[in-house]
């Protein structure tokens, strides 16, 4: 269309507008009412993942069921959990003091830092209680993420079952894996082969298993609820926080692990069912749209 930019101001619309279909100068406001109305917001970017998983629908709606039946399935002895990794943890330290906040003055951080490491998360969520179990590594290992599966298992003893979410990264369909959660579900020993990731796969999917594994959809790993848990961490720590080692790093992330399951683990109010996003500004047509059929409505009962 002959502009350079990557998008379109309302100045280049009006322009365009004047030039190319030779109508009369609009005003800005007018642009901006119209384009409110076609609920185009041209000024606005965001980030989106494409998922072209052929069977998308059916693996969320199987995680978001989990979700809905946690709380009862809980009480029956069968525990759903989600776990995930969080990589490349940083451990920055300032080069001069922080100054703190004073009336009418922000924290003020000096931007150049010293890198000491980084540390890898191994988490899980509890999503019937919101309680996190967490691993600090150094490294994002087939033997480290077995063994924080193994800390978490051993923590609940009285279960009959555990429903694991988690992605598709392959740490996550090891033969190592396959081993552990087969011995504890007393299904090693009468295996399948288990040759490819997809034979892997299929054994830790198996639904008469005492582990289940489900994993998310590809590029749904934000199906795990973990994933939030994650932005409370980084907010509540990572964000702002200065950590001269990469041993304080571990030792203040486990010790927010430790505050937060006591203080303020609580299950997530999971709303998404596991079919298609409506945005919420179409919601909000659709509202105000049954209003006003509401209103004719009664205007014509009248």
């Amino acid at each position: 269309m002959g502009v350079p930019a990557s998008h379109w101001s309302l100045d280049d619309l009006a322009y365009h507008i004047l030039r190319d279909a030779h109508y009369r100068d609009m005003a800005r406001s007018t642009i901006q009412r119209i384009l409110a109305e076609a609920d185009l917001k041209p000024h606005r970017s965001r980030y989106w993942l494409h998922s072209d998983d052929p069977d998308f629908e059916a693996k969320a709606l199987d995680i978001c069921r989990l979700y809905r039946d946690a709380p009862r399935l809980y009480q029956q002895g069968e525990l759903v959990l989600c776990v995930d990794e969080k990589t490349g943890i940083q451990a920055l330290e300032r080069r001069h003091p922080t100054k703190p906040a004073r009336p009418g003055q922000p924290e003020r951080k000096e931007f150049e830092y010293l890198r000491h490491g980084t540390r890898c998360l191994l988490a899980t969520l509890v999503v019937p209680t919101g309680q996190v179990i967490g691993s600090v590594t150094a490294h994002r290992g087939t033997w480290d993420f077995v063994r924080h599966i193994r800390d978490v298992v051993v923590q609940f003893p009285q279960v009959q079952r555990f429903h694991w979410v988690m992605d598709n990264l392959n740490t996550h369909w090891t033969e190592k894996l396959c081993q552990y959660l087969g011995k504890e579900s007393g299904v090693w020993e009468s295996r399948p082969k288990l040759r490819t990731g997809a034979q892997r796969r299929a054994f830790l999917q198996e639904p008469s298993h005492k582990h289940v594994v489900h994993y998310t959809p590809k590029h749904g790993s934000w199906l795990n609820q973990v994933e939030i848990w994650f932005g409370v961490l980084t907010r509540r720590l990572l964000r702002r926080g200065e950590f001269r080692s990469v041993q304080e790093l571990a030792e203040r992330i486990l010790a927010f692990i430790a505050h937060y399951d006591q203080h303020h683990a609580h299950p997530y109010e999971w709303t998404y069912t596991g079919k298609p996003l409506v945005s919420g500004e179409a919601k909000r047509k659709k509202k105000r749209l049954r209003y006003r059929r509401m209103q004719l409505v009664n205007m014509r009962t009248r």
